[in-house]
């Protein structure tokens, strides 16, 4: 598979090659591939998934496309890339400009990141979630990244009782730099899923 994996980074730095110098690095048991460092594609098990962004959600549910599940620490991880199937391979053109909006997304968040320095600057993160995170003791992106959407929301939710499950959504996409209604359906499922096996008197269905 490592062979398969490498063959695909090859044929990839080939076909991307108008967009810059594209370097590949490990990571957790898969490739990313960046263009002065800015992270917009991957590589795992001989597949290669672009960065999703908004530019590209109208094709990546036109396609239906699958996304990129990696393991971490034991747990599977869904990330926010999804797979270039055969027809995206033989079509250069949309590769090329599904692959150059892929590297505009993570260069933008990039961006976005080292000028931002409050919670609210994130994508979906209005002032008053803002003050509930920071009343959890939420204060950065960095924690909001590392506890994730759903032990996020559990911390927020013991402050404001009437809290939805919507809001589940606007913190996944403050995390991986989406507008809410931009997030792949499937972790939208995956959300209404971990949301409902709550005990009842842990998933209210009022919301704010």
């Amino acid at each position: 598979m490592k062979k398969l994996s490498y063959e695909r980074i090859y044929q990839s730095t080939k076909y991307l090659s108008p967009l810059g110098e594209v370097q590949h690095r490990a990571l957790f048991g898969g490739y990313t591939l960046a263009v002065d460092d800015a992270v917009f594609a991957m590589v795992s098990d001989g597949e290669l998934y672009l960065r999703a962004c908004e530019e590209s959600a109208q094709y990546c549910v036109k396609n239906r496309s699958s996304y990129l599940t990696l393991v971490k620490r034991g747990r599977p991880i869904l990330l926010n890339y999804y797979r270039v199937d055969e027809a995206l391979w033989q079509d250069q053109d949309k590769f090329l400009q599904l692959s150059s909006f892929a590297l505009e997304a993570a260069r933008r968040e990039r961006r976005e990141r080292y000028k931002r320095d409050r919670l609210k600057d994130l994508p979906n993160l209005t002032f008053q979630l803002e003050i509930l995170l920071n009343e959890a003791g939420i204060t950065d992106e960095e924690a909001l990244r590392a506890l994730g959407a759903e032990q996020c929301w559990l911390k927020i939710r013991e402050l404001n009782r009437h809290l939805s499950y919507k809001v589940l959504f606007a913190l996944e996409g403050a995390i991986v730099g989406l507008h809410e209604a931009a997030l792949p359906e499937i972790r939208r499922q995956e959300l209404v899923e971990w949301y409902k096996r709550l005990p009842v008197e842990n998933s209210p269905h009022s919301g704010s």
